[in-house]
């Protein structure tokens, strides 16, 4: 279901093989650049099907994480900070992915620990703003904050990531994306309030 991911082989293209390429790659993976983000597909993949291939005995399985590990990638990718390594970035995907399969398929019943009340999604009830607002104009306004408020918004309001979750994909303490994601949300609604708000 899930294996238009990974691209094909090239013979143009090398896969990229070392953290520090990916990193470059990621930078200009957001700039637009459509084969550096190929060569990094192309380079990332053999990584996380050995991370995956830890956590599901079945091959088959396993697979099915890494799609779904690279989906969620292409889904966030906007919100990678470049300034940081993107290895640990991945990784935190990488392990955000795995569990939440692993939870679905039953196997980590067992294995489950109840969190903390940080470690619950920072909500207030009137901030389920993906419900409420239209999403071209909430696609927009969220390109105007700056990164580290786009990144915290993203991952806790519209991927419903708990704050450690959020910390381990992001490298950012939990503090940190409370504080961002509470300006974040009222940077979001003055840009929506404004007339013709989050249009370009």
């Amino acid at each position: 279901m899930l294996g238009t991911m990974e691209p094909p082989p090239s013979r143009t293209e090398p896969p990229a093989t070392s953290p520090a390429e990916w990193s470059d790659l990621m930078a200009r993976s957001q700039d637009g650049d459509a084969a550096a983000y190929r060569r990094l597909l192309l380079g990332i993949t053999p990584y996380l099907r050995t991370i995956a291939l830890r956590a599901h005995r079945n091959p088959g399985d396993a697979e099915d994480a890494v799609q779904d590990i690279l989906l969620t990638l292409h889904a966030i990718r906007d919100t990678y900070d470049r300034t940081r390594p993107f290895k640990p970035w991945l990784a935190g995907i990488a392990r955000y992915r795995i569990a939440d399969r692993l939870r679905a398929m039953g196997i980590a019943a067992s294995r489950e620990v109840a969190l903390d009340l940080e470690h619950e999604t920072f909500a207030a009830p009137d901030t389920n703003i993906e419900t409420t607002l239209d999403h071209h104009a909430l696609r927009a306004a969220l390109q105007a904050l700056p990164a580290n408020q786009r990144q915290a918004v993203t991952l806790l309001k519209l991927r419903e990531m708990s704050l450690k979750e959020a910390a381990a994909v992001s490298g950012t303490s939990i503090a940190s994306l409370k504080v961002a994601t509470h300006r974040g949300i009222k940077a979001l609604r003055r840009l929506l309030a404004q007339p013709g708000g989050g249009d370009d």
